[in-house]
């Protein structure tokens, strides 16, 4: 069981790694702007892949909503 809770800690530590990155790219989007070459070091659009996604969960109504919701119990759990 030792290698289990190991492996759900390494797992956890980088979920949370992934979305601090996540969260350092809308910030330096936001601030540099989202044009092509404006941050040199991200080379994909995470503002607008964040807007996506929320978009997508938006368009499917209900479903979108509970989907969200999980997450969001998910995170929550996580973070306790």
């Amino acid at each position: 069981m030792h290698f289990l809770d190991s492996i759900k800690r390494w797992v956890g530590a980088l979920a949370e790694l992934g979305i601090s990155i996540i969260a350092l790219g809308v910030v330096l989007q936001v601030l540099f702007g989202d044009g092509m070459g404006a941050v040199p070091f991200l080379p994909v659009d995470v503002l607008g892949s964040v807007i996506g996604f929320v978009d997508a969960l938006g368009s499917q109504g209900l479903v979108g909503l509970v989907a969200l919701g999980i997450l969001w119990w998910a995170y929550n759990k996580r973070a306790a």
